[in-house]
């Protein structure tokens, strides 16, 4: 059983360690706080901002089997839809098997096979194909992808996906040891799928478009427009709201590419984001965007340490005793309150004036996330708080 001397010894290293964790992290919040000072904006291109509403990706899904593994496949017994797919494959190749015959198979898989059919595909373009095991195979690693179709949400056919999975993990296992790097269920086939059926887009079939922000801003909806009538003309591009701005197209057909080309490439200062801070329970990351600011305010927080040593004891009898031997265990609970000081936290128009008042509380990222919290409660953090 640790000591108390000990006890303290070893929570003043890890408060070390946890400070000068935070304080490379607020360094280097600093220092991209300062960047963004010392570094002139520049303007985005209105394809970095806003996309033609109606060109959108299609997702594809299919469910298909994989073979030639060694031995890392599912077990018929404990995933039989397997083996019902391999009947039904074997039967439209012409092969029957008899309906009572196990088949005891070790190198196939079932896999569900996913991709994503870009904008404007055409029938004979190859796209990329995620392949994911949905039974209980150990490793997809060396497998080849039979012909699978993939269907939209209509259940209609756009592509047709096969090949070999590439699988950028690692394993292996003996004597009930195992080590394995990164994930063997899931892997891709580059160039997998051939788009059987092209998806029309009629985003350039009227007389006008409309350009979707990636994010609802007036200010940059307003700024797209402007910019557009300047190097086209007033009255080419209407902002309707803050998400979707109306552009007028060319009456000719073959100058409209040309014209939606020249539009995307143009210069436009997005408008300054809202204050927001992410907050990241899982992993305790917290980020704070340009635009946060903070109201004064007093802050004290303390840190609770509840430590529990277990320490056996074994009741040994006499030899000539009819007793036995008895192991017991002895716990010591003992909990330790970190003092801190109220320290008042000033005014902050910046994101640098905002990490330096976080720095001085001392705080660790976990303990952030709970700071902050109460601070937009107290209505002294001016920004909008998401937690992920």
């Amino acid at each position: 059983m640790a000591t108390a001397p000990t006890r303290l010894a070893d929570e003043a290293l890890a408060a070390d360690r946890a400070e000068r964790r935070l304080r490379r992290i607020v360094w280097f919040a600093f220092f991209l706080a300062s960047a963004a000072l010392w570094w002139p904006a520049e303007a985005a291109r209105i394809k970095e901002v806003a996309s033609v509403a109606g060109v959108r990706p299609n997702q594809l899904t299919g469910y298909g089997l994989v073979v030639g593994l060694d031995g890392s496949g599912d077990q018929v017994m404990a995933a039989p839809f397997t083996s019902q797919s391999l009947r039904s494959m074997l039967q439209q190749m012409g092969v029957n098997v008899p309906p009572g015959m196990p088949l005891q198979l070790k190198n196939i898989a079932a896999v569900l096979v996913t991709a994503v059919l870009p904008p404007y595909a055409q029938p004979g373009q190859p796209v990329d194909v995620t392949v994911s095991s949905i039974g209980n195979a150990k490793s997809l690693r060396g497998g080849t992808l039979v012909a699978t179709p993939l269907k939209g949400v209509d259940g209609q056919i756009y592509a047709l996906a096969q090949g070999n999975v590439v699988i950028g993990g690692a394993g292996a296992a003996a004597n009930g040891s195992k080590v394995q790097i990164n994930q063997l269920l899931s892997g891709r086939v580059p160039a997998g799928a051939t788009v059987e059926r092209g998806v029309p887009s009629p985003a350039l079939d009227g007389d006008a478009l409309q350009l979707a922000l990636h994010a609802t801003d007036h200010q940059t909806a307003n700024a797209v427009a402007q910019a557009i009538n300047r190097a086209k003309g007033e009255g080419t591009a209407v902002a309707i709201d803050g998400r979707l701005v109306r552009v007028a197209l060319p009456p000719g057909a073959g100058q409209r590419v040309a014209f939606v080309a020249d539009i995307e490439n143009l210069a436009v200062e997005p408008g300054r984001p809202a204050a927001k801070v992410i907050l990241n329970a899982r992993t305790g990351s917290v980020v704070l965007n340009e635009a946060v600011t903070l109201g004064p305010c007093a802050v004290a927080h303390g840190n609770l340490a509840v430590t529990i040593s277990t320490t056996p004891t074994v009741s040994q009898p006499n030899a000539l005793a009819a007793g036995r031997t008895v192991v017991t265990a002895e716990s010591d609970i003992s909990i330790t309150t970190g003092q801190k000081a109220m320290i008042e936290m000033p005014a902050g128009v910046k994101l640098a004036d905002v990490v330096k008042a976080l720095n001085a509380m001392g705080a660790t990222p976990q303990d952030l996330l709970v700071i902050l919290q109460a601070m937009k409660s107290a209505g002294a953090l001016h920004a909008e708080i998401e937690v992920i």
